[in-house]
């Protein structure tokens, strides 16, 4: 899972998602994007368990700026 967001707006841009219930965490990253919100509301969402959003928290939190 990747995920690229907007340093300064702090904007969902994009994201990819590979593997198995893909189409289920998908969705909210739409979701977020559409709102057009900062990544932060769907980062600090609590997520059901067990769902493959539940990794949503984790990538996010792990963001690194992108080496050009």
């Amino acid at each position: 899972m990747k995920i690229l967001v907007d340093a300064e707006t702090k904007k969902i841009l994009g994201a990819s998602i590979l593997g198995s219930e893909g189409d289920e965490i998908i969705h909210s990253i739409l979701d977020i994007m559409y709102a057009d919100v900062p990544y932060t509301v769907i980062q600090r969402a609590v997520h059901i368990h067990p769902t493959i959003s539940e990794l949503i928290p984790t990538a996010l939190a792990e963001l690194k700026p992108l080496a050009y």
